[in-house]
């Protein structure tokens, strides 16, 4: 059990970065933006192929995070310039994408023709250079032995990954949180709310699409350059229903913390994420349940996460009219009251 919540706690915080990037677009610009599936693919394949040719994974992420960024700016020029519908436009590039992606994997092989996966075994990543220095320290050790003394079984051999994915999330909410506070992150946010308003106050409403919807999608590109490296592999099939990975994080962290402000809501997003793969991670290990029910399992936590609030919020105003009917029936009864002991010492007079 401990094990399995570890594995979905490490997924999660990587997962969130991806679930940030789909609040910024679904969220804060209304664009229902499906570059997603191939903007992650893209960073996965861009960071795999830069590390089999021996750059260094941190030059290999970052070139991953631009490529991403460059996916998302084409799609808004597609809806901007183009006039091309949005989800169409999503639609379009995630198609081109899905070859784009094959010839950046096809690089690696000798007769540079399209390759639909590279394993990165025994290759360096971000993971085991951090590994290096983390393992010096030897905090592992002494978590390990603590835990293993209060009878917890099943224990990770390296604490690293969390410690270093919870670093990178946390910076990553840290600029989302700043970067949606500042003059342009306003404009975005009005853009989202009401383009023909902020249109009003002459700002550019279509260069703000087109950023936002490239830094949207060069965090997921950042998360598909993490995940290829803690799976050791780039397949470009990775990033099928990754969309529905991301709208379901944002749509149950919403459900649960609220979102009453910017902090508060980056923040229900990425624990949406954890939670999401947590429940997937303990609904796998019923007997019943398989790697091919991923999808029908999703479906049904965001149907829930739908549906549920809505339930909860219809139970709660029946019971604040039942209360206030209450109060009303409360208050006239005293009234009535009033009025007839009014009347009976008027008539004793």
């Amino acid at each position: 059990m401990f094990g399995t919540i570890f594995g979905s706690l490490e997924q999660g915080i990587i997962y969130a970065i991806l679930a940030l990037g789909v609040y910024l677009s679904f969220r804060v610009l209304d664009f229902p933006d499906l570059t997603v599936d191939g903007s992650f693919v893209t960073g996965a394949a861009v960071t795999a192929m830069m590390i089999t040719f021996g750059y260094n994974p941190f030059l290999a992420t970052l070139l991953a995070i631009v490529a991403g960024f460059a996916a998302g700016c084409i799609t808004g020029f597609l809806h901007t310039k183009g006039k091309i519908n949005p989800l169409l436009s999503g639609i379009l590039m995630m198609i081109a994408l899905y070859s784009i992606n094959l010839r950046i994997m096809g690089l690696t092989s000798e007769t540079s023709v399209g390759r639909p996966n590279i394993p990165l075994l025994d290759a360096e990543t971000v993971f085991t250079k951090f590994h290096d220095v983390w393992a010096t320290l030897g905090i592992d050790s002494w978590l390990n032995s603590f835990l293993g003394k209060i009878g917890i079984q099943y224990l990770p051999s390296t604490w690293g990954t969390l410690i270093l994915m919870l670093l990178v999330t946390y910076i990553v909410k840290k600029f989302a949180d700043w970067f949606l506070r500042t003059e342009i992150g306003l404009a975005l946010r009005a853009t989202g709310d009401n383009q023909r308003m902020i249109r009003s106050f002459s700002a550019n409403t279509d260069g703000y699409i087109v950023l936002g919807l490239g830094i949207a999608n060069a965090l997921v590109a950042f998360a598909g350059a993490l995940i290829s490296q803690y799976s050791m592999f780039a397949d470009v099939g990775m990033g099928i229903g990754m969309i529905i990975v991301g709208l379901a994080s944002v749509i149950i962290g919403e459900a649960i913390f609220g979102t009453k402000s910017i902090v508060r809501t980056t923040l229900a997003v990425i624990s949406g994420a954890i939670i999401y793969r947590i429940i997937l991670g303990l609904a796998f290990r019923l007997d019943i349940l398989d790697t091919g029910d991923m999808k029908l399992i999703t479906a049904v936590i965001v149907i829930l996460a739908l549906i549920l609030p809505k339930i909860i919020e219809s139970n709660r105003e029946k019971r604040r009219k039942t209360k206030r009917h209450g109060e009303r029936l409360l208050a006239l009864q005293a009234n009535v009251r009033g009025e007839e002991e009014t009347h009976a010492t008027t008539q004793s007079d």
